[in-house]
């Protein structure tokens, strides 16, 4: 065994018999001896000393091993290039999702009536914020809250596997395309700055900045590395381009992809690769059909114990990707000679960028003729098991604010309509008080929509978030105190048959059966309140004339209240519920041809 000096390092001197582990380490000891201090200590004879100076390499000519300390460095840059590229997308993202705000929740939420339309939004979206993880979960707290069906949200799905390719054509222009590593470092400065000491607008821009630069510089990082590489790492050393060597490369996509908990950076790490002709085209092109299948593995692992919605849309996304990917390997094979005309015009990038495109907008065609059967059939894979609950908010949304504030506006929405439609059937000519009767549904579910609130925490930065939350939290109290006053329902028998305040409380009723409009309930509860002023007056003369008992008079004047306060806290659960629609949306029109 020999030991060659680094240059850089101290020379290699005697050392002491200490034993290290981890490290070789020298110190002086008796002249003339020379120990390799690690996991084996062996003494070098005189007639074994052989000192060979190779710079940054230390030969072990014994076993043949050759560790390049230079290689060791590059590695690293790899290592940390993928990790900077990670943060760096997950701050751009963050970013462009807080800026695109509110237009891409009534995007989604008003525009995609149909499977096509959803297609659109979903691939618009996607692009827009670059996440398709994002544009899901933001789909499932939709179909959770009521504002889309399966059949749209699968269509917004289809689209969000189209829109995550952009990440690619992003990855290839800033990275490959453009010589930007040296502007995205003198820029970070500056857009981390603003990020610190900005507001509003400026501090979205600066923390956008700031990934786009973070993204640049890891990018820049991987080539580095992995450029070290290109006599070590070559196409031949990995599978063949037979079926099986593509199949194998099939899941080392997947498996990186799972790794790395994203689609994004696996696919800058391909383009890396290939770029440095690590890889070919065709072998590139197997590991991107893994990836598309290993993105799918965020969105099962999160429904795990999640809502009906979020499990739904899981297994629909997983059993779409792999029909896809099952699809894209015969193709890969039959348009080879295509991709290598576009490698020779173009270069091999766009040639794999081209194939990951046409891949998933096939999926999307050949699926979207057949939604609402694949709808169907999700359904029967994820079966609603009828918990009898009137809502069930899913706090895995609880990690994205948007979905979060979708969720409980829609389960908000549907205790306030189902209550009022209690109240408004006790109020009619007929009174029908079964479903006021039996209010611990809904005393149950504003309770669970109070605890999940609590556990929401807008950013200060975004008055649209604040200010929906602010309005659900308002929505949330006046409900209790509504039920509260429901419970009361002698007051309403009072009403029905005072002759004066007989006609208002069925206008009531029937208002609240209707919908639930604010400023129509403003309106009749002036027209309330004017009356309830009016006829306390005169019940009070009657009684001091002897025409009413007093016991009549302090019914007739509690039933009055009872009324007037009611009255009041369904217009304020209406008024908010039209203020948190201005920052997110309501419910679309139905899908064509699709029954809620």
């Amino acid at each position: 065994m020999y030991l060659v000096g680094l240059r850089g390092f101290e020379p290699p001197t005697p050392c002491s018999r200490s034993r290290c582990a981890t490290r070789l380490r020298y110190s002086p000891t008796v002249a003339g001896d020379l120990y390799l201090t690690g996991s084996i200590c062996k003494r070098l004879l005189p007639h074994e000393k052989q000192a060979v100076t190779l710079e940054k390499h230390i030969v072990l000519r014994q076993t043949g091993l050759e560790l390049s300390w230079g290689k060791s460095v590059q590695i690293y840059y790899a290592i940390g290039g993928i990790g900077m590229f990670l943060v760096g997308m997950e701050i751009l993202t963050n970013a462009l999702r807080d800026a695109a705000g509110s237009n891409l929740r009534r995007l989604l939420a008003q525009f995609t009536t149909t499977p096509l339309r959803g297609v659109i939004t979903g691939a618009l979206g996607t692009a827009v914020i670059q996440s398709s993880s994002a544009t899901t979960v933001l789909t499932v707290g939709f179909v959770g809250a009521g504002l889309l069906t399966m059949v749209q949200a699968l269509g917004i799905i289809y689209g969000a596997n189209i829109g995550t390719t952009a990440t690619g054509w992003l990855v290839s222009l800033v990275g490959f395309k453009l010589d930007l590593e040296i502007a995205a470092m003198a820029l970070l400065l500056p857009a981390s700055l603003l990020d610190l000491l900005g507001n509003g607008m400026w501090k979205r821009i600066g923390r956008g900045f700031a990934g786009l630069c973070l993204l640049i510089i890891g990018l820049e990082l991987m080539q580095t590395g992995l450029g070290g590489f290109k006599d070590t790492v070559t196409p031949d050393i990995l599978p063949g381009t037979g079926i099986s060597g593509l199949l194998f490369l099939v899941g080392v996509g997947l498996v990186m992809t799972i790794v790395m908990q994203s689609s994004s950076a696996a696919m800058a790490l391909a383009l890396v690769l290939l770029q440095g002709g690590a890889i070919e085209l065709v072998q590139a092109a197997a590991l991107v059909i893994g990836m598309n299948i290993g993105t799918t593995f965020t969105a099962i692992l999160a429904s795990v114990g999640g809502s009906l919605p979020m499990r739904q849309t899981a297994i629909a996304n997983l059993i779409f990707n792999c029909v896809t990917a099952a699809f894209a390997f015969p193709l890969l094979l039959l348009i080879l000679p295509f991709l290598g005309w576009v490698a020779e015009s173009f270069d091999a990038l766009t040639a794999l960028l081209v194939f990951h495109t046409g891949f998933n907008l096939i999926g999307a065609a050949a699926f979207l003729p057949v939604t609402k059967s694949f709808a169907a059939m999700v359904s029967q894979l994820v079966p609603d098991k009828g918990e009898g609950r009137l809502i069930a908010l899913d706090r895995n949304l609880l990690a994205d604010t948007d979905a979060a504030l979708v969720a409980a506006q829609g389960a908000s929405d549907k205790i306030a309509s189902r209550l009022f439609a209690a109240l408004g059937r006790a109020m009619q000519v007929d009174p029908d008080y079964r479903g006021i009767s039996a209010l611990v549904p809904y005393q149950e579910a504003l309770a669970e929509l109070s605890e999940f609130l609590s556990h929401i925490h807008p950013e200060r930065d975004n008055p649209v978030e604040e200010e929906t939350y602010s309005a659900l939290l308002h929505q949330t109290d006046h409900m209790s105190r509504l039920i509260n006053r429901a419970s009361q329902t002698t007051h309403i028998d009072e009403l029905l048959e005072d002759r004066v305040l007989r006609r208002p409380t069925l206008a009531v009723g029937a208002a609240l059966r209707r919908s639930t409009d604010a400023a129509r309930l403003a309106r009749l509860h002036a027209i309330i309140r004017h009356r309830k002023d009016k006829h306390r007056r005169g019940l009070l003369l009657g009684e001091h004339a002897g025409i009413y008992e007093l016991h009549e008079v302090f019914a007739h004047t509690d039933a009055m209240r009872w009324l007037d306060r009611s009255l009041h806290h369904a217009e304020r659960v209406a008024h908010y519920q039209s203020v948190a629609r201005q920052g997110f949306p309501s419910a679309p029109e139905k899908a064509e041809g699709e029954s809620s």
